[in-house]
């Protein structure tokens, strides 16, 4: 990570299961001068000093949709992640007003505070529920991609570079279902609730998704949407994997869930190439020279149902360090 020789970092959300990750990656493999951590949950920054030693580490107290608060920590720094956001689902349904000012109105904060203190290249975080979104959350997010990618015609042909990395469900992270099964098995519950039995949905582990997230700074130009490939599960099959003894309850989908997630809609697929690992869609009014990897079909559709599943056998194997 050459790129990242002697240059200063910022993660906002920074105390979160991406972010605490992220950072011991980043120490370890990279040899920044700095790395911050931008949040606004004292008692996890305080957990998270106690737990990672390295005098590279700054932490710095704020909240996204401070902008005033956001250029303070952004002097000087050269990349950033915007990893934070209010992520659950059936919360943001119930809570609209918090939902967009943290999703949409904080990205907004990072895009125009980065522009203002000259960062380097700032990359957001995203998820398939911004793709053709049915809930708040994802459209949110939609939000804040756009915001993002047309970010770079505000940041001119020498300013900051905005990217996105769109990527499913982190298995391991503090929001998956496979913590919650794992937990509600520990307790001894036989029975375990599904919300539909078709529902698939793509997931990563969080080592690849940081590898990922990382590497697309190399690979950023100018607007880029980044999208992994992902295997994708049929979440009746996860629990026959955790549990082959436990039986499935239905219990009908919540508020603004979706049976399957889309990763790339028909629509993008005007603008989609895939590469080996990864998938890029590009804006095609923002000037880039030259597109990285082959087109895609017309009316290509990148869905957890049309992916292969992966079978119980692969899911355990998968799930086998988490």
């Amino acid at each position: 990570m050459k790129e990242f020789y002697k240059k200063n970092f910022l993660i906002t959300g920074g105390t979160g299961s991406f972010g605490q990750s992220a950072v011991e990656y980043l120490l370890k493999h990279s040899e920044l001068n700095k790395l911050i951590i931008y949040s606004r949950d004292e008692n996890k920054q305080f957990e998270m000093q106690n737990k990672i030693k390295d005098q590279r580490l700054r932490f710095f107290l704020g909240d996204v949709r401070d902008q005033v608060r956001l250029e303070m920590a952004l002097n000087e720094v050269d990349f950033v992640i915007h990893a934070a956001a209010l992520k659950h689902v059936p919360a943001a349904e119930y809570n609209p007003f918090e939902c967009i000012k943290t999703n949409i109105y904080g990205s907004q904060s990072v895009v125009l505070a980065s522009i203002k203190q000259k960062v380097k290249k700032v990359i957001i975080l995203s998820t398939d529920k911004a793709c053709n979104p049915i809930n708040l959350y994802g459209a949110t997010k939609l939000c804040s991609e756009k915001i993002f990618v047309n970010a770079n015609y505000l940041s001119g042909t020498k300013g900051t570079i905005f990217g996105v990395v769109r990527y499913g469900n982190v298995i391991s992270s503090r929001g998956s279902v496979v913590p919650y099964f794992k937990k509600m098995i520990r307790e001894g519950k036989k029975e375990l609730p599904l919300t539909h039995y078709d529902m698939t949905r793509f997931f990563i582990t969080l080592p690849d998704a940081i590898k990922f997230v990382v590497n697309c700074f190399s690979l950023l130009k100018k607007g880029e949407i980044f999208i992994p490939k992902m295997p994708s599960i049929l979440i009746s099959d996860l629990i026959k994997a955790l549990n082959p003894k436990a039986k499935i309850k239905i219990i009908g989908i919540r508020p603004g869930e979706k049976i399957h997630e889309t990763l790339c809609s028909k629509d993008e697929s005007n603008y989609l190439y895939e590469n080996k690992n990864h998938f890029i869609i590009y804006t095609p009014t923002l000037d880039i020279r030259r597109k990285v990897g082959k087109k895609v079909k017309e009316n290509f559709v990148y869905s957890s149902d049309l992916k292969s599943n992966l079978n119980s056998k692969k899911i355990k194997s998968y799930l086998k360090n988490f």
